[in-house]
């Protein structure tokens, strides 16, 4: 048996060893596990992973590849991945280039031959916590000593937020749509450019008279990683354009306006990611199957007197999953309706957005 050469140590002591694949170096981040089936091309390139170390519930990845057309931003932040077994020869004719290439490209580490299964309860019974990947050699002491020594990571939207305004058109369009970049989703661009919105990418710090300098149609908030309390200058945003045009935000865009009209958020003891959550939408009843991917969520009992409404909850842990302001034309959602690969049950939001620029 081919000795180990990599390990990862929890903040709680627990070591577990494995094989390196990607990029071999040392990382610390804070570690989380999703529950989806396929789709790691999406997971690593996921600006909102950025800071977190990535435990793949499903037993075997990278059998399919990497693809270009997948990408959901074109330079990967992901903290890192560990698996339980990595196929490096992929079965798949769209494929360009395995996963342990692409990670390595993007300087990400890989750790295989982990117990998944039992790292996955750890983080679901004590919650996520803080956790390093490095040599086998390395004594549990001292690798500790590093976890402990090594800042805690803030402003993660300042890092993967773009620097300067892009554009992604779309033939005949019908609305001017501005999305503020906390760390966009490609598939976010692509389900907007597909209902017939030109959209315009701006940097998370850009002022609201520059945004209404465009006369957009609507204004549109982007998933991130971090805490939203971090991003205030995106908070302070929303309180001036609220009312002003119609709004609509996704994950960390859904906390922020949330926070933007006083209510607060909190972080969950270990998130929620992956592509099975059911949402119960309280105006029609309907549940819906959703992808996730967040470690914050908004207090049910600080809605009260911002004037914002519930929208949606989780049937699993009853969290708020959506909320709406009817008089400002402004709505969220904490789940990702553009998932993709993922459930398209709430693909109709995007309509609703779209039905607000209308009535404008």
């Amino acid at each position: 048996m081919t000795p180990y050469n990599k390990k990862i140590v929890l903040e709680n002591g627990c070591e577990f060893f494995g094989y390196s694949f990607g990029a071999d170096r040392e990382a610390v981040n804070e570690i989380v596990f999703n529950t989806s089936m396929v789709g790691y091309q999406e997971i690593i390139s996921d600006p909102s992973y950025t800071g977190q170390m990535v435990v793949m519930t499903y037993p075997l990845i990278g059998n399919y590849g990497i693809t270009d057309e997948d990408y959901e931003t074109k330079f990967p932040t992901c903290g890192g991945l560990i698996v339980r077994e990595y196929n490096d020869v992929p079965s798949n004719f769209r494929y360009t280039k395995t996963l342990a290439e692409v990670l390595e490209e993007h300087n990400i580490p890989g750790i295989m031959g982990i117990d998944t299964r039992r790292l996955t309860r750890i983080i679901r019974s004590e919650g996520s916590q803080r956790v390093i990947i490095t040599d086998a050699s390395v004594s549990k002491e001292e690798a500790l000593e590093k976890l402990k020594n090594t800042p805690i990571m803030h402003d993660h939207v300042k890092q993967v937020s773009c620097k300067k305004r892009w554009f992604s058109r779309t033939p005949n369009h019908k609305y001017d749509v501005i999305a503020i970049d906390c760390g966009i989703k490609y598939n976010i661009i692509r389900a907007l450019n597909a209902r017939g919105c030109n959209v315009t990418v701006v940097p998370y710090d850009t002022t609201a008279e520059e945004i209404l300098a465009f006369q957009p149609d609507g204004l549109f908030l982007s998933n991130g990683p971090g805490n939203p309390e971090d991003v205030t200058t995106v908070i302070n945003l929303v309180r001036e354009l609220r009312g002003k045009l119609p709004i609509f935000g996704i994950c960390l865009g859904h906390q922020m306006i949330s926070l933007a009209y006083g209510a607060q958020t909190y972080k969950l003891k270990f998130g929620h990611r992956g592509g099975n959550h059911p949402v119960k939408n309280l105006l029609t009843g309907k549940v819906e199957i959703t992808s996730q991917n967040h470690s914050y969520a908004v207090d049910e009992k600080s809605l009260e007197g911002t004037g914002l409404e519930a929208t949606h909850i989780n049937i699993l842990d009853n969290t708020i999953e959506g909320v709406r302001s009817e008089k400002d034309k402004v709505f969220s959602v904490q789940y990702h309706p553009e998932s993709a690969p993922g459930p398209q049950d709430s693909a109709y939001l995007f309509d609703q957005f779209i039905s607000l620029m209308q009535g404008k």
